[in-house]
């Protein structure tokens, strides 16, 4: 039965043998503050520092498509509650088709062209320039993401575990146009908040496992400092420019690293380039529960990936709609 996965989706090899995340705890701040350059020390008792940088290297996914790695591979195999994180490119013809999910979130975020996207529940549409798709496989969804168009699409796509008790609830979408994603400005400091908190702006994007997701942008000679829950994990990525991270005598990290934030009740940025430096802050909640993971499952257990794997293969158990459906 593992076979016939293969088969009918090249990318999902990936096997991560059962594993526990260290959280940190700290104690809770709230203070989302943005400073001019002057003003170099950093507004934390604890100032998350960077304790672990990793570059994301290009890989083939799908069907020809290509990914810069930066979560699920050896270097970083996931950081509780994160599995993966991929920065995608992908010019038709090649694209992802057909394939299952079970166990975790998706969320996908475009940066450039469209994904059209189709489950085997009927669910279709078109994620455009800015939008996100924040979708809960829960028990289980077949589904194809391919470019829309005859452009190159490219943006970012975050695996998020979920909990044990929630491993097997219902599939869900929660969609967001470019329009509708909150945003805040302040002293060249620009940030859009798809989950969690920035500026005292919210959003309104439920997450089932508590997660924060900033896109900031920061002009030249700016800086910001973002809170974060203390029990949280956390990381950046550095989509493009160079910025210092942490402290302000750090070295300056370049365009697509991650970088994986120590303890602490938020991180400091500061731009020193001439041009604009975009990263997204990415945290969450860990959950601390064993992670096993066989490609597009992610469970528990090595009897539960088992038994998902047979659901699959014989259409049941949240898998029923997929004996006689393809994409179109």
């Amino acid at each position: 039965m593992r076979a016939i996965i293969h088969k009918l989706c090249p990318f999902l090899n990936t096997k991560t043998p059962t594993v526990r995340v260290n959280s940190f705890r700290v104690s809770a701040s709230t203070r989302n503050i943005t400073m001019s350059e002057s003003d170099q020390a950093p507004p934390f008792d604890n100032p998350r520092l960077v304790v672990k940088k990793v570059q994301a290297k290009l890989q083939q996914e799908g069907d020809g498509a290509v990914v810069r790695r930066g979560i699920g591979r050896t270097d970083l195999k996931n950081l509780d509650p994160f599995l993966m994180l991929d920065d995608f490119s992908v010019t038709p013809p090649a694209g992802f088709p057909d394939h299952p999910h079970r166990g975790f979130e998706t969320v996908t975020y475009m940066l450039e062209g469209g994904i059209t996207h189709q489950d085997f529940a009927g669910h279709k549409g078109t994620i455009g320039p800015g939008d996100v798709q924040w979708m809960t496989a829960g028990r289980g969804i077949i589904h194809s993401e391919m470019p829309a168009g005859g452009e190159t699409s490219k943006g970012l796509q975050l695996w998020i575990n979920l909990s044990s008790k929630d491993k097997m609830i219902e599939p869900r979408y929660q969609e967001l146009l470019r329009g509708d994603i909150e945003r805040a400005e302040k002293d060249g400091v620009e940030v859009r908040i798809i989950a969690g908190e920035s500026m005292g702006v919210q959003s309104p994007v439920y997450t089932r496992t508590p997660a924060m997701f900033l896109d900031f942008t920061l002009k030249p000679r700016a800086q910001m400092h973002q809170s974060i829950p203390e029990s949280w994990n956390s990381f950046v990525y550095i989509i493009e420019g160079e910025g210092v991270f942490g402290i302000p005598n750090s070295s300056p990290v370049a365009a697509h690293h991650v970088l994986v934030l120590g303890p602490g009740d938020g991180l400091s940025v500061w731009n020193r380039s001439s041009k604009a430096l975009r990263f997204v802050l990415i945290a969450g909640q860990p959950l601390n529960e064993p992670v096993v993971q066989y490609g597009p499952f992610v469970m528990n257990t090595q009897a539960e990936i088992d038994r998902t794997i047979e659901d699959y293969h014989y259409s049941k158990n949240g898998f029923e709609m997929a004996k006689y459906w393809r994409s179109q």
